[in-house]
Protein backbone atom coordinates (compact mmCIF):
# COMPACT_ATOMS: atom_id res chain seq x y z
CA UNK A 1 0.00 0.00 0.00
CA UNK A 2 1.28 3.46 -1.28
CA UNK A 3 1.32 5.84 1.66
CA UNK A 4 1.22 9.75 1.62
CA UNK A 5 1.33 12.41 4.22
CA UNK A 6 -1.10 14.79 5.38
CA UNK A 7 0.27 17.39 7.96
CA UNK A 8 2.27 14.95 9.91
CA UNK A 9 0.11 12.47 9.66
CA UNK A 10 1.28 9.42 7.28
CA UNK A 11 -2.20 7.80 6.09
CA UNK A 12 -2.79 5.56 2.47
CA UNK A 13 -3.01 7.27 -0.22
CA UNK A 14 -6.33 6.26 -0.86
CA UNK A 15 -8.79 6.20 2.51
CA UNK A 16 -12.43 5.18 3.14
CA UNK A 17 -15.47 7.26 3.60
CA UNK A 18 -17.62 5.49 6.21
CA UNK A 19 -20.98 7.79 5.67
CA UNK A 20 -22.52 5.68 3.35
CA UNK A 21 -22.60 2.61 5.78
CA UNK A 22 -24.92 4.91 8.25
CA UNK A 23 -27.19 7.48 5.88
CA UNK A 24 -27.22 9.78 2.52
CA UNK A 25 -27.29 6.99 0.00
CA UNK A 26 -30.11 4.70 0.22
CA UNK A 27 -30.48 1.88 2.23
CA UNK A 28 -27.93 0.69 4.46
CA UNK A 29 -26.36 -2.60 4.52
CA UNK A 30 -26.06 -4.90 7.59
CA UNK A 31 -23.75 -4.09 10.67
CA UNK A 32 -22.03 -7.32 9.92
CA UNK A 33 -21.61 -6.24 6.46
CA UNK A 34 -20.48 -3.24 6.73
CA UNK A 35 -17.93 -4.19 9.22
CA UNK A 36 -16.60 -6.61 7.00
CA UNK A 37 -16.16 -4.86 4.49
CA UNK A 38 -14.27 -1.77 6.83
CA UNK A 39 -11.77 -4.86 7.55
CA UNK A 40 -11.28 -5.87 3.96
CA UNK A 41 -10.45 -2.17 3.46
CA UNK A 42 -7.46 -2.77 5.85
CA UNK A 43 -6.63 -5.87 4.81
CA UNK A 44 -6.44 -4.55 1.58
CA UNK A 45 -4.18 -1.65 2.91
CA UNK A 46 -6.25 1.14 3.68
CA UNK A 47 -5.29 3.05 7.16
CA UNK A 48 -7.33 6.28 6.69
CA UNK A 49 -10.82 6.09 7.63
CA UNK A 50 -13.22 9.52 8.04
CA UNK A 51 -16.14 9.48 10.09
CA UNK A 52 -18.27 12.37 11.68
CA UNK A 53 -20.47 12.72 15.03
CA UNK A 54 -23.89 13.41 12.70
CA UNK A 55 -23.89 10.64 9.98
CA UNK A 56 -26.34 8.40 10.74
CA UNK A 57 -29.72 11.24 11.69
CA UNK A 58 -31.58 9.82 9.02
CA UNK A 59 -31.97 5.85 9.39
CA UNK A 60 -30.34 5.93 12.72
CA UNK A 61 -29.00 8.25 15.08
CA UNK A 62 -26.34 11.02 15.59
CA UNK A 63 -23.00 9.04 16.39
CA UNK A 64 -24.25 5.58 14.83
CA UNK A 65 -21.42 5.83 12.37
CA UNK A 66 -18.84 6.66 14.68
CA UNK A 67 -20.17 3.15 16.85
CA UNK A 68 -20.13 0.87 13.58
CA UNK A 69 -16.35 2.31 12.54
CA UNK A 70 -15.05 2.03 16.34
CA UNK A 71 -16.37 -1.56 16.50
CA UNK A 72 -15.06 -2.75 12.87
CA UNK A 73 -11.59 -0.97 13.71
CA UNK A 74 -10.91 -2.21 17.30
CA UNK A 75 -8.74 -4.90 16.15
CA UNK A 76 -6.22 -2.49 14.50
CA UNK A 77 -6.96 0.76 15.93
CA UNK A 78 -3.16 1.48 16.72
CA UNK A 79 -2.30 0.63 12.77
CA UNK A 80 -5.08 3.27 11.34
CA UNK A 81 -5.44 6.76 11.43
CA UNK A 82 -8.52 7.67 12.14
CA UNK A 83 -10.91 11.11 11.49
CA UNK A 84 -13.98 12.69 12.60
CA UNK A 85 -15.93 15.79 12.75
CA UNK A 86 -17.78 17.98 14.62
CA UNK A 87 -20.74 20.52 14.64
CA UNK A 88 -21.07 23.66 16.42
CA UNK A 89 -24.49 24.32 16.06
CA UNK A 90 -26.45 27.13 17.45
CA UNK A 91 -27.90 25.27 20.16
CA UNK A 92 -24.52 24.51 21.43
CA UNK A 93 -23.80 28.84 21.68
CA UNK A 94 -26.92 29.22 23.93
CA UNK A 95 -25.64 27.08 27.23
CA UNK A 96 -23.67 28.64 29.45
CA UNK A 97 -20.37 26.67 28.43
CA UNK A 98 -17.30 27.88 26.96
CA UNK A 99 -16.16 27.42 23.42
CA UNK A 100 -13.74 24.68 25.04
CA UNK A 101 -16.05 23.09 26.94
CA UNK A 102 -18.66 22.59 24.02
CA UNK A 103 -16.00 20.88 21.90
CA UNK A 104 -14.52 18.76 24.68
CA UNK A 105 -18.53 17.76 24.97
CA UNK A 106 -18.14 16.70 21.02
CA UNK A 107 -15.26 15.58 21.51
CA UNK A 108 -15.61 13.17 24.56
CA UNK A 109 -18.75 11.49 22.86
CA UNK A 110 -16.79 10.39 19.78
CA UNK A 111 -13.98 9.16 21.59
CA UNK A 112 -16.80 6.93 23.70
CA UNK A 113 -18.40 6.53 20.01
CA UNK A 114 -15.46 4.74 18.97
CA UNK A 115 -14.08 3.37 21.85
CA UNK A 116 -10.65 4.98 21.66
CA UNK A 117 -8.50 7.68 23.84
CA UNK A 118 -7.26 9.73 20.96
CA UNK A 119 -8.33 11.03 17.97
CA UNK A 120 -6.07 11.15 14.86
CA UNK A 121 -7.71 14.47 13.15
CA UNK A 122 -10.14 16.48 14.52
CA UNK A 123 -12.22 18.41 11.64
CA UNK A 124 -14.57 21.08 11.89
CA UNK A 125 -17.16 20.03 10.07
CA UNK A 126 -18.59 23.47 9.01
CA UNK A 127 -17.85 26.84 10.00
CA UNK A 128 -20.03 28.42 12.10
CA UNK A 129 -20.25 32.00 11.19
CA UNK A 130 -21.10 32.83 14.98
CA UNK A 131 -17.24 31.73 16.12
CA UNK A 132 -14.52 33.04 14.70
CA UNK A 133 -12.35 30.51 13.26
CA UNK A 134 -9.03 31.46 15.56
CA UNK A 135 -11.38 30.75 18.67
CA UNK A 136 -11.65 26.90 17.48
CA UNK A 137 -7.67 26.66 16.32
CA UNK A 138 -6.92 27.82 20.12
CA UNK A 139 -8.86 24.84 21.56
CA UNK A 140 -7.57 22.12 19.26
CA UNK A 141 -3.72 23.20 20.07
CA UNK A 142 -5.21 22.71 23.79
CA UNK A 143 -6.42 18.84 22.56
CA UNK A 144 -3.60 18.07 20.35
CA UNK A 145 -0.57 19.30 23.58
CA UNK A 146 -3.41 16.63 25.83
CA UNK A 147 -2.95 14.15 23.54
CA UNK A 148 -6.69 14.26 22.37
CA UNK A 149 -5.72 14.65 19.06
CA UNK A 150 -3.04 14.49 16.89
CA UNK A 151 -4.05 16.98 14.12
CA UNK A 152 -7.03 19.26 13.12
CA UNK A 153 -8.51 20.25 10.21
CA UNK A 154 -11.28 22.21 8.22
CA UNK A 155 -13.96 21.34 5.90
CA UNK A 156 -15.53 23.04 3.02
CA UNK A 157 -13.87 26.47 3.74
CA UNK A 158 -12.24 29.12 1.84
CA UNK A 159 -8.49 29.67 2.01
CA UNK A 160 -8.95 32.81 4.19
CA UNK A 161 -10.67 30.74 7.02
CA UNK A 162 -8.11 28.36 6.25
CA UNK A 163 -5.68 30.87 6.73
CA UNK A 164 -7.03 32.60 10.26
CA UNK A 165 -6.77 28.64 11.52
CA UNK A 166 -3.44 27.95 10.35
CA UNK A 167 -1.91 30.75 12.12
CA UNK A 168 -2.91 29.98 15.47
CA UNK A 169 -2.81 26.48 15.02
CA UNK A 170 -1.24 24.91 12.04
CA UNK A 171 -3.75 22.87 10.15
CA UNK A 172 -3.73 19.27 8.79
CA UNK A 173 -5.81 18.99 6.64
CA UNK A 174 -8.47 20.08 4.35
CA UNK A 175 -11.84 17.93 3.50
CA UNK A 176 -13.78 19.14 0.77
CA UNK A 177 -15.86 18.07 -2.38
CA UNK A 178 -13.25 17.78 -5.47
CA UNK A 179 -13.47 15.60 -8.37
CA UNK A 180 -12.80 16.03 -12.18
CA UNK A 181 -16.46 18.00 -12.45
CA UNK A 182 -16.08 19.82 -9.20
CA UNK A 183 -12.47 21.95 -9.20
CA UNK A 184 -12.63 25.04 -7.13
CA UNK A 185 -9.69 23.99 -4.97
CA UNK A 186 -7.11 24.27 -8.11
CA UNK A 187 -7.84 27.81 -7.47
CA UNK A 188 -6.39 28.46 -4.03
CA UNK A 189 -7.10 25.73 -1.46
CA UNK A 190 -4.27 23.53 -2.68
CA UNK A 191 -1.69 25.86 -4.03
CA UNK A 192 -1.93 27.31 -0.01
CA UNK A 193 -2.27 23.52 1.14
CA UNK A 194 1.55 22.54 -1.11
CA UNK A 195 3.11 25.52 0.37
CA UNK A 196 2.22 25.47 4.19
CA UNK A 197 2.08 21.24 4.01
CA UNK A 198 -1.51 20.82 4.19
CA UNK A 199 -3.11 17.61 3.32
CA UNK A 200 -6.30 17.77 1.32
CA UNK A 201 -8.58 14.94 1.74
CA UNK A 202 -11.42 15.17 -1.21
CA UNK A 203 -14.88 13.46 -0.63
CA UNK A 204 -17.22 12.61 -3.71
CA UNK A 205 -14.02 12.22 -5.54
CA UNK A 206 -16.01 9.79 -8.09
CA UNK A 207 -18.31 12.52 -8.31
CA UNK A 208 -20.91 10.22 -6.17
CA UNK A 209 -20.24 7.72 -8.53
CA UNK A 210 -20.79 9.69 -11.76
CA UNK A 211 -17.83 9.39 -12.91
CA UNK A 212 -17.43 5.30 -12.39
CA UNK A 213 -19.97 5.44 -15.64
CA UNK A 214 -22.45 3.62 -14.02
CA UNK A 215 -25.13 6.09 -12.89
CA UNK A 216 -26.86 7.00 -16.00
CA UNK A 217 -31.15 8.69 -16.61
CA UNK A 218 -32.04 5.81 -15.57
CA UNK A 219 -30.97 5.41 -11.95
CA UNK A 220 -33.05 5.88 -9.12
CA UNK A 221 -32.09 7.42 -6.01
CA UNK A 222 -34.47 6.69 -3.13
CA UNK A 223 -34.89 7.29 0.57
CA UNK A 224 -32.37 10.11 2.04
CA UNK A 225 -29.86 9.10 -0.91
CA UNK A 226 -27.85 12.52 -0.96
CA UNK A 227 -27.26 12.16 -4.89
CA UNK A 228 -30.89 12.98 -5.27
CA UNK A 229 -29.21 17.35 -5.24
CA UNK A 230 -26.03 16.51 -6.87
CA UNK A 231 -25.92 19.00 -9.60
CA UNK A 232 -23.95 16.91 -11.49
CA UNK A 233 -26.75 13.64 -11.45
CA UNK A 234 -29.84 15.72 -12.74
CA UNK A 235 -31.04 13.96 -15.90
CA UNK A 236 -30.20 16.82 -17.77
CA UNK A 237 -26.64 16.87 -16.68
CA UNK A 238 -26.19 13.40 -16.70
CA UNK A 239 -26.52 13.90 -20.59
CA UNK A 240 -24.94 16.79 -21.28
CA UNK A 241 -21.26 15.83 -19.46
CA UNK A 242 -21.51 12.58 -21.03
CA UNK A 243 -18.11 13.92 -22.46
CA UNK A 244 -16.11 13.45 -19.88
CA UNK A 245 -16.75 10.24 -19.25
CA UNK A 246 -16.19 9.56 -22.81
CA UNK A 247 -13.02 10.90 -22.07
CA UNK A 248 -12.56 8.17 -19.02
CA UNK A 249 -13.92 5.45 -21.39
CA UNK A 250 -10.78 5.90 -23.66
CA UNK A 251 -8.25 6.38 -20.90
CA UNK A 252 -9.49 3.11 -18.79
CA UNK A 253 -9.44 1.18 -21.69
CA UNK A 254 -5.82 2.11 -22.56
CA UNK A 255 -4.79 1.62 -19.01
CA UNK A 256 -6.79 -1.79 -18.11
CA UNK A 257 -8.57 0.42 -15.41
CA UNK A 258 -12.23 1.33 -14.58
CA UNK A 259 -13.10 5.03 -14.68
CA UNK A 260 -13.13 5.21 -10.96
CA UNK A 261 -9.99 4.32 -10.73
CA UNK A 262 -8.80 6.77 -13.38
CA UNK A 263 -10.29 9.85 -12.11
CA UNK A 264 -8.54 8.68 -8.61
CA UNK A 265 -5.44 8.14 -10.33
CA UNK A 266 -5.75 11.42 -12.01
CA UNK A 267 -5.78 13.59 -8.84
CA UNK A 268 -3.35 11.35 -7.23
CA UNK A 269 -0.92 12.56 -10.19
CA UNK A 270 -1.52 15.99 -10.04
CA UNK A 271 -1.21 16.72 -6.15
CA UNK A 272 1.10 15.10 -3.87
CA UNK A 273 -0.72 16.15 -0.44
CA UNK A 274 -4.27 14.66 -2.17
CA UNK A 275 -6.05 11.68 -0.17
CA UNK A 276 -9.20 10.78 -1.98
CA UNK A 277 -11.56 9.35 0.67
CA UNK A 278 -14.28 7.43 -2.08
CA UNK A 279 -17.28 6.76 0.36
CA UNK A 280 -18.69 3.43 -1.33
CA UNK A 281 -20.68 1.40 0.94
CA UNK A 282 -20.13 -1.25 -1.41
CA UNK A 283 -17.31 -3.89 -0.75
CA UNK A 284 -15.95 -4.67 -4.08
CA UNK A 285 -16.38 -1.01 -4.87
CA UNK A 286 -14.29 -0.30 -1.77
CA UNK A 287 -11.70 -2.48 -3.30
CA UNK A 288 -11.59 -1.04 -6.78
CA UNK A 289 -11.26 2.01 -5.75
CA UNK A 290 -8.68 1.73 -3.28
CA UNK A 291 -6.38 -0.46 -6.25
CA UNK A 292 -6.59 2.76 -7.62
CA UNK A 293 -3.10 3.88 -5.90
CA UNK A 294 -1.59 1.18 -8.22
CA UNK A 295 -3.15 2.83 -11.57
CA UNK A 296 0.07 4.83 -12.61
CA UNK A 297 -0.34 7.71 -15.34
CA UNK A 298 2.78 8.72 -16.56
CA UNK A 299 3.14 12.41 -17.24
CA UNK A 300 2.32 12.37 -20.88
CA UNK A 301 -0.87 10.73 -20.14
CA UNK A 302 -1.55 12.79 -17.67
CA UNK A 303 -1.22 15.82 -19.94
CA UNK A 304 -3.54 13.94 -22.44
CA UNK A 305 -5.95 13.61 -19.87
CA UNK A 306 -5.67 17.31 -18.36
CA UNK A 307 -6.20 18.81 -22.18
CA UNK A 308 -9.15 16.55 -22.72
CA UNK A 309 -10.63 17.18 -19.34
CA UNK A 310 -10.11 21.16 -20.00
CA UNK A 311 -12.16 20.55 -23.56
CA UNK A 312 -14.95 19.32 -21.56
CA UNK A 313 -17.22 21.74 -20.34
CA UNK A 314 -18.76 20.80 -16.76
CA UNK A 315 -22.67 20.73 -15.94
CA UNK A 316 -24.13 21.19 -12.65
CA UNK A 317 -21.83 23.20 -10.36
CA UNK A 318 -21.79 23.00 -6.13
CA UNK A 319 -18.62 24.48 -5.35
CA UNK A 320 -16.30 24.06 -2.06
CA UNK A 321 -17.37 27.07 0.79
CA UNK A 322 -20.43 25.83 2.97
CA UNK A 323 -21.07 27.11 6.71
CA UNK A 324 -23.50 25.79 8.89
CA UNK A 325 -26.10 28.44 7.52
CA UNK A 326 -25.41 27.71 4.15
CA UNK A 327 -25.13 24.15 3.07
CA UNK A 328 -25.87 21.29 0.98
CA UNK A 329 -26.29 18.69 3.61
CA UNK A 330 -29.51 21.26 4.26
CA UNK A 331 -31.39 19.90 1.36
CA UNK A 332 -31.44 16.32 2.57
CA UNK A 333 -30.71 16.39 6.53
CA UNK A 334 -34.50 17.86 6.74
CA UNK A 335 -36.50 15.64 3.94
Amino acid sequence: MKTRKIGNLEVSAVGMGIMGFSHGYGKVPSEDYAIEAIRKGYEAGCTFFDTAEGYGKEQFYPGHNEQLLGKAIKPFRDKIVLATKFHLEDQDLQTSETLEQVIRRHLNKSLENLQTDYVDLYYLHRLNEQVPVEDVAKVMKKLIDEGLIKGWGLSQADVDTLNRGHQITPVTAVQSIYSMVERDLEKEIFPYCLKHNIGVVPFSPIASGFLSGKVTVETKFEGDDVRKWVPQLSKENIVANQPILDVLDRFSKEKNATNAQISLAWMLHKYPNCVPIPGSKNQERILENLNAMNVELTDEEFKQLEEALDACTVHGHRGNVESEKKTFSNNWIKK
